[in-house]
């Protein structure tokens, strides 16, 4: 038996508080996974003895027995069950900590080639950027629009990708991209303040449908599957339309907008600034949304450690948006 295993596993935070040690979340798990002693001793490569002590330090520690014991074996009181619950979770944060530090650890300094589309860099890349710096990566940044960082992703010239797609669309990557859905992002009806919908609280598809007299805000760019969200609901009811400005720059499509050329669907991502004269209505189906991905092309030992990074600071940039 190794000596630090007989070490008090009351770790102590303040004077006379103790805390628990996992070892005793360790032998707590394995005894209710066995439902012995001797069994979960032999689970853990540890002697009986010392699930013995951890076990009884964590009775004198919660104040309450969490392991019934018989001739039959060893199962967990009710007390017991709830601890290991929540024990669960410590443990599971306690294993990512060691992962991610071992990451970081043999990560050294290493560039990812990136890429993202242009509004969700505008809002997201400062802190995926400053995040990535702490662990020692560096962001070598390429911002296009959705078909271009396909293609590069595709032709593994891109490390990883922020895409988009309208919700129910795919975009065509390769059989072995893995992607990664990260966001759901409303989009939302943008009409100039004096069009007679403008007062509407919300839109929706017949409400789009008696837009046909409008001029659409399209994408430059073709192949955006926003556009084709629009062309398909029209389509669908064999309801023609027209489109008078296409751009790819939000800001500009909005001020299209407000100088009343036309209406056109915005990502509630890209509603920062909205400009006097424009009016946002969400729209009543589900269909307008945008699916926002992390692409990256597959390895053989699965996402580097240095990818796994960035996806982790691109969802810690996404949850701060809330």
């Amino acid at each position: 038996m190794h000596q630090e295993q007989w070490i008090s596993p009351l770790l102590i935070k303040k004077a006379g508080e103790p805390v628990l040690d996992p070892r005793q979340l360790q032998a707590l798990s394995a005894v209710a996974a066995e439902g012995s002693v001797s069994r979960a001793a032999r689970r853990l490569g540890w002697s009986q003895p010392t699930v013995d002590y951890h076990l009884k330090a964590l009775d004198r520690l919660v104040g309450s027995p969490l392991v019934a014991r018989s001739t039959r074996g060893s199962t967990l009181t009710a007390a017991g069950r709830l601890l290991l619950e929540r024990g669960a979770e410590i443990l599971a944060l306690s294993d990512r900590a060691l992962t991610d530090v071992r990451e970081f650890a043999q990560i050294g300094r290493t560039k990812l080639r990136f890429g993202s589309f242009p509004t969700a860099a505008a809002r997201l890349l400062p802190a995926i950027a400053t995040r990535l710096r702490e662990v020692g990566i560096e962001l070598a940044a390429v911002l296009e629009e959705i078909s271009p960082l396909v293609a590069q992703v595709n032709q593994r010239t891109l490390d990883a990708a922020l895409v988009y797609t309208a919700s129910g669309y795919s975009l065509p990557f390769r059989s072995d991209v893995q992607t990664t859905h990260l966001l759901t992002d409303p989009l939302l009806l943008a009409l100039p303040a004096q069009h007679p919908a403008a007062g509407r609280a919300s839109i929706d598809v017949e409400g789009l449908l008696a837009l046909s007299d409008s001029s659409w805000v399209f994408s430059a760019t073709p192949g955006d599957t926003l556009d084709d969200v629009v062309r398909d609901v029209f389509a669908a009811a064999s309801q023609p339309f027209q489109v008078a400005v296409r751009t790819d720059d939000y800001a500009v499509a909005l001020g299209m907008v407000a100088a009343d050329l036309g209406v056109g669907l915005v990502p509630r991502l890209a509603t920062e600034h909205v400009p006097i004269g424009v009016v946002l209505r969400p729209i009543d189906d589900a269909r307008f949304a945008r699916e926002i991905l992390l692409a990256t092309p597959a390895s053989p030992g699965g996402p580097s450690p240095a990818v796994r990074q960035l996806a982790e600071a691109v969802r810690r940039a996404i949850a701060a948006l809330d």
